[in-house]
């Protein structure tokens, strides 16, 4: 199971709190790359967690971290408009 670095946790909530369109415009190739390998994998481990009940421990942390359920499904709803696969 991967841990959440500062990085990632930054990452998720900007994506929390911010709008897809003008993440979209400014994005490079770097930053979609790491959304769709790193950040994407995650959000898809919380997802099912919430979904399907599977035991990730990932609202645990990001709990623990200071990312509320509704930052999580903010930036689960934020991918999404991305293009990122989540479900």
């Amino acid at each position: 199971m991967t841990n959440l670095s500062l990085e990632d946790i930054e990452f998720i909530k900007i994506l929390a709190n911010s709008d897809s369109t003008i993440l979209e415009a400014g994005m490079n190739e770097t930053t979609r790359h790491r959304l769709d390998s790193k950040i994407g994998v995650i959000l898809r481990e919380y997802y099912k967690e919430n979904t399907m009940n599977t035991r990730t421990r990932w609202k645990e942390k990001f709990e623990k971290v200071g990312i509320t359920e509704d930052e999580g499904k903010s930036a689960i709803a934020c991918a999404r408009r991305l293009g990122i696969d989540i479900s």
